[in-house]
């Protein structure tokens, strides 16, 4: 592990890689790169923004993770400000909890607050603070490894890899932050950092199967919508937790379309179907709670093996000066985009 440089009272690192692109990482890196210091971010998709993900259809777009944020941290709220982000409210008419066969148990009171969506889609506003970083953002780029830099004692270097499967080595970082899943962490820290993996065993992060599903028949005047009178609602049917009116929200496109978010039981249980199954039985459960019947026109199913934190790490951080190492993520906190904001920016402080 490098110690060389860390070692020294006056340590400052100047140039940082951090991998993991989706909110985290972004608050992370635009807060360094605004303090002066060299950033370099790599992030394994096409497109930044981690849960925050967003799905094209000839039928209009789908939020694919996460499906609204909500803006309890004043520091979240002056960073939208300050950046005029791409959002808008939601009037979400959401359900709080439907019974199995989809009946309201009990709705949503007059208080709730409010919901807030990224234009056009959820991540717009990822884009929009990753359009800063320019260069720096390296996209479609896997870290497959972290070790001590060859060439350079006391530094960092990633090995990584590209679209058409090429390697590469990036070199001479003096910290390293990794702003992505709790296991992709653990994998990339147990190697060369056992001790810094250690405090991440207890974290668990559920997973979740997601449906999404368009119904272009709905699309006829005097036929505004199909089914139910509420945009979103959580679920206690055994297969299903959320379901959302993608249609309903700001800015999309008004064929209707919907997501339906698994339960996590029933997602850990069937983590290794084939989507083609696991899309026969949510449709199954969709139309129980809904009502709609009729074959949708799209349909696409996708597995999130980390989804929902269940178990969070307790802190907003982690940072080790002495290796140069640290640690961030919503998971930290919790699930929601908000603790991802929050535990990248305070893992930056930690370093300024």
């Amino acid at each position: 592990m490098p110690l060389t440089d860390a070692d020294r009272p006056d340590f400052q690192p100047r140039r940082i890689a951090i991998v993991g692109a989706g909110i985290a990482g972004l608050a992370a890196a635009r807060t360094l790169a605004q303090a002066g210091l060299e950033v370099a971010v790599f992030e394994q998709a096409s497109t930044p923004g981690g849960r925050l993900a967003s799905l094209d259809s000839r039928t209009g777009s789908f939020d694919t993770g996460a499906q609204y944020f909500t803006v309890r941290d004043e520091r979240f709220r002056r960073a939208l400000d300050a950046t005029a982000a791409p959002c808008r409210r939601w009037s979400a008419n959401a359900v709080r909890v439907l019974d199995a066969l989809g009946r309201v148990v009990e709705a949503s009171l007059p208080g709730l607050e409010p919901h807030w969506v990224g234009l056009p889609r959820m991540d717009g506003l990822a884009a929009h603070w990753a359009a800063p970083l320019g260069h720096a953002l390296h996209l479609g780029t896997t870290v497959s490894c972290l070790e001590a830099d060859t060439l350079q004692p006391g530094r960092w270097q990633l090995r990584t890899q590209g679209d058409g499967d090429d390697h590469a080595v990036h070199a001479g970082f003096d910290a390293v932050l990794l702003t992505v899943p709790a296991g992709a962490a653990r994998s990339l820290l147990q190697p060369v950092a056992p001790a810094l993996a250690a405090p991440l065993a207890p974290v668990r992060i559920a997973p979740c199967w997601s449906l999404h599903i368009a119904f272009a028949q709905a699309s006829q005047p005097g036929l505004p919508h199909l089914g139910p009178q509420w945009n979103c609602a959580r679920s206690t049917h055994h297969r299903v937790a959320w379901l959302a009116r993608e249609s309903s929200k700001p800015g999309r496109g008004s064929i209707e379309r919907w997501t339906v978010q698994a339960s996590a039981p029933w997602s850990a249980e069937h983590i290794g179907d084939d989507a083609a199954r696991v899309q026969a039985k949510l449709l199954r459960a969709f139309a129980e709670i809904t009502g709609i019947r009729v074959e949708p026109s799209f349909a696409h199913a996708r597995l999130w093996t980390e989804a929902k934190t269940e178990t969070p790490l307790g802190r907003s951080h982690l940072w080790n000066a002495a290796s140069g190492i640290g640690i961030a993520g919503d998971w930290c906190l919790g699930h929601r985009v908000e603790d991802a904001f929050v535990s990248g920016l305070e893992l930056a402080l930690a370093i300024l």
